[in-house]
Parts: structure tokens; C-alpha cells; sequence
């Protein structure tokens, strides 16, 4: 059997890389990016679960699905931190295997669970629970990803691989839409079979084709380090205002569009099979976004593009503020015009927020590969002590950026039942856009604490 353990492993070794380095790298990416991409599936399926939960038939009103994602982003959030570390102590291939496997367990139980109506709202809370260990893959992944490449490649294979991942939002809910245009909003069980068959795909294919690196090791020192700095809790709160806007509008989009469809009169039924209709058009548009995001801010520099996101994201809030203001102020069912406004506000905000996850995640090898220069370290030393930094970071700042999904749902939830809409939550949320593209100006934009230096890509301004 071949080995799946390599001993020696130098992405920044140019020779190597071309003498095939990159192919061992690119398979890797490949895979792990896979196994990343169904978990954010399981991780968001209560964002198609609730479309097949009519109130009627289940007994649970808006705010307690709202509460369900909200769980289930706050466990896939809490899990970052440790899955981050998880490959450095098992290896990349020997946790992608079991991170997948695992799965079996929320999506096994999440088929029990809405097969017999009438239970209640705690075991399916304990399983939103269980589906948060598909949003721990995140971190995993791009911890494992990030040992494997280059610092010159780093902006794009992070953005490839969050990207690959983020498109498990609108896979998942594709295959909902599926489900429910025919076989009706009684039938959840054909979802979660079908990604029985993807996980277990995806378990086999890791082992096959993914490899352990012997010298990626755990630094808990490293993550102890990057506490003090000011950067990591900045692009950590950077992060909560992009990846918390897109993982949280992921999980609420769907149902604020049903409560909107039967607002207007559909019955529960025909509000899901529309809402499902629209709703994966925003987690796509975002999850590629993010690829371009990343892209862009290698070539121009991470600040400038986030704060370009985040003024794009202010926009969007702010023509869904406006829109469900008017709503609110007019009698009758929820309008055509009001429709598409959410439509329009709800889908240029993934794509923006989807860019401004591409370029947050570029600043971070960016920080720590600047600052890395002033150590006084060997050049082996100075690069194992940027890598170690770096992924620290990603999984802090993966962590930190979910739990901004759980205050949007709760957010949201609490909009709900305290006037009927979601006005409130989207001035809350506009608010912190404000908030973060400030930020971003001071600390990354009005005086770069990086420079370009033409020959490392790398080390463009973040």
C-alpha cells in the first residue's frame, strides 16, 4: 500500500514544487476542499430542514427554527478552535476521514427525528448541535490547506478551498429545492439519504487520495501568541461582519423568504417550494465571490478590497432596511415590489460579504509573513513561525467570524417576535457594517501596516 505520510514537506522550496510538490498539494486541496464542502452541507441543512417543518404539522413557529440555526451555528462555530488543531495532531488525511464519518450521526438522527411530528424542540436542538461538527470541517481544512501551499499562493488556495467549501450552502439547498418541487414539503428524508451517500463518497475518497504531513505539528503556543495582537482581534471582528453575514443570511434567507410568501398569501406548501426556489441563489453567488475576493486582494491588497465589501454590504442593509420599513407601513399582504426588494438586498449582500471573506483571509499570511521579517529568525525558522501564526489565526478567526451567523439568526428571531418583521435586525446589522468598514480604514486602509514587495506576491498590502 502506498504511504500516506510525508516527512519532509517545504512549500516555499520552488524546485520541489515544480518537480511535482504542486500536484500532491493540488490533490490534497482537492479533497479536503470536498470534505469542507459537505460539511457546510450538513452544517446549513436546517436551512432546508425548516422549508419541510410546516407549523401545522410540527408545532415549531419562525422564532424556534430561527433558534435552531442559531444552535447550529454557535456548535460548528465553538468546534473551529479545536478542528483547526485537530490536523496538526492527527493528520490532514486521518481527520478529513473521520470529520466526514462522523456526520453520518446528525444526518442519521436529523431522518429519525422528522419522520415522528410532535417531538419536542429539545432532541431537535441536540441535533443541531451534532450537525455543528460539519461547521468545524472549515477550520480543519484550511489549516490543512494553509501547511500545504506557498505564501505566494496562499490568498488563492484558502479562497479556492472556503470558496469550494461556502458552495455546500447552495448545494444542499439545490437539493431541497429538488425534493420539494417533487415530491412535496413532506418528504425531508430523501435530502439527508442522498448526503448519506455523499459523506460516505467523501470518507473513502480522503483516505485514498489525501496525505498526512509529518512536520505540521501543534503550536498551542502559537495560538496563545496571537491573543495580544491587535490584529487578530481585528480581523477576527472583520471576519464576524463578512463570514457571520454569510453563514447566518445562509441559514435565514429560506425562512425570511417563506414568511414573506405566505405574508403574501401562498399557503405553507407553495411559500416553501418558492422560497426554496430563490433561496440558493444567494450562498452561490457568495461562495464564488469569495474565490474572486481572494483573487482580487492578492493583486491589490486585502484592505482596500475589504473595505470596498463592507461598503457594498452597507449598501444592501440599507435598501433592506428601507424596503421592510415601507412593508411595515402598509397595510395588506406582503407586496411584488417588496419581494424583489428582499430578493435584490438579501443577494448583493452574500456576494459582497463573499468577497469580503476572500479578502479578510488573505490579510492573515499577509500579517504574520510581514512581520515575520522583523524576528531576527533563520529562514526555515521565520517560516515555520509565519505558518504556525497563520493557521492559529485562520481557526481563531473562523471561530470568532461564525458566531456572527448566531447573531444573526438571533438577531433576526428576536425582530420577529418583538414587531412582526425584520426591520429592527436590519438596522442593527447595517449599523455594524458601519462599524467594521471603519476598521478596516484605520488599521488596513489610511496607513497599511504592509508593503508591497514585487518579488513575493504574498507580501501585498492587506
Amino acid at each position: 500500500m502506498p504511504s500516506h505520510v510525508i516527512t519532509d514537506w517545504d512549500p516555499e522550496d520552488t524546485v520541489a514544487w515544480a518537480a511535482g510538490n504542486d500536484k500532491i498539494a493540488r490533490r490534497n486541496l482537492i479533497w479536503s476542499t470536498i470534505a469542507e464542502h459537505v460539511g457546510f452541507s450538513i452544517w446549513s441543512i436546517w436551512s432546508v430542514m425548516v422549508l419541510f417543518m410546516p407549523e401545522s404539522v410540527y408545532g415549531f413557529t419562525s422564532g424556534d427554527k430561527f433558534l435552531l440555526a442559531a444552535t447550529a451555528t454557535l456548535a460548528g462555530g465553538g468546534l473551529r478552535i479545536p478542528y483547526s488543531m485537530a490536523t496538526a495532531t492527527f493528520g490532514g488525511r486521518n481527520w478529513t476521514i473521520f470529520s466526514a464519518l462522523v456526520l453520518l450521526i446528525p444526518t442519521v438522527s436529523m431522518m429519525v427525528l422528522l419522520a415522528h411530528p410532535g417531538l419536542p424542540l429539545w432532541p431537535y436542538l441536540v441535533c443541531a448541535v451534532l450537525t455543528g461538527l460539519g461547521g468545524g470541517n472549515f477550520a480543519a481544512s484550511m489549516t490543512n490547506v494553509n501547511a500545504f501551499y506557498p505564501n505566494r499562493l496562499k490568498g488563492w488556495a484558502l479562497a479556492v478551498n472556503a470558496g469550494g467549501g461556502n458552495l455546500g450552502v447552495p448545494l444542499i439547498q439545490l437539493v431541497g429545492l429538488a425534493v420539494l418541487a417533487t415530491a412535496g414539503n413532506r418528504q425531508p428524508h430523501w435530502v439527508c439519504a442522498i448526503y448519506l451517500v455523499f459523506l460516505a463518497v467523501t470518507g473513502i475518497g480522503a483516505a485514498l487520495f489525501m496525505d498526512n504531513l509529518a512536520n505540521h505539528k501543534v503550536d498551542l503556543t502559537a495560538m496563545r501568541s496571537i491573543l495580544p495582537a491587535a490584529d487578530t482581534w481585528i480581523i477576527a471582528l472583520l471576519y464576524i461582519g463578512t463570514f457571520g453575514s454569510f453563514i447566518g443570511y445562509s441559514f435565514a434567507f429560506g425562512q425570511v423568504l417563506q414568511i414573506s410568501f405566505v405574508g403574501s398569501g401562498q399557503s405553507p406548501a407553495q411559500a416553501s417550494l418558492h422560497a426554496a426556489q430563490i433561496a440558493f441563489l444567494g450562498p452561490l453567488l457568495g461562495s464564488v465571490a469569495r474565490i474572486i475576493g481572494g483573487r482580487v486582494a492578492d493583486r491589490i491588497g486585502g484592505g482596500r478590497v475589504t473595505l470596498a465589501a463592507f461598503g457594498g454590504m452597507f449598501a444592501a442593509a440599507g435598501l433592506l432596511a428601507g424596503v421592510s420599513f415601507l412593508n411595515d407601513h402598509r397595510s395588506g399582504p406582503t407586496s411584488s415590489a417588496t419581494m424583489v426588494g428582499f430578493v435584490i438586498g438579501f443577494v448583493a449582500l452574500f456576494i459582497v460579504s463573499g468577497i469580503g471573506n476572500g479578502s479578510v483571509y488573505k490579510m492573515i499570511p499577509s500579517v504574520f509573513e510581514a512581520r515575520s521579517h522583523a524576528l531576527g529568525l533563520s529562514e526555515s525558522e521565520r517560516q515555520h513561525w509565519s505558518r504556525a501564526m497563520s493557521g492559529a489565526l485562520i481557526g481563531f478567526a473562523g471561530a470568532i467570524g461564525a458566531f456572527g451567523g448566531v447573531g444573526i439568526n438571533l438577531a433576526l428571531r428576536q425582530s420577529y417576535l418583538s414587531s412582526g418583521s425584520a426591520t429592527a435586525a436590519f438596522w442593527i446589522f447595517l449599523a455594524g457594517y458601519v462599524v467594521a468598514a471603519g476598521l478596516t480604514w484605520l488599521r488596513y486602509v489610511r496607513s497599511p501596516i504592509l508593503t508591497v514587495q514585487p518579488a513575493r506576491a504574498a507580501l501585498a498590502p492587506a
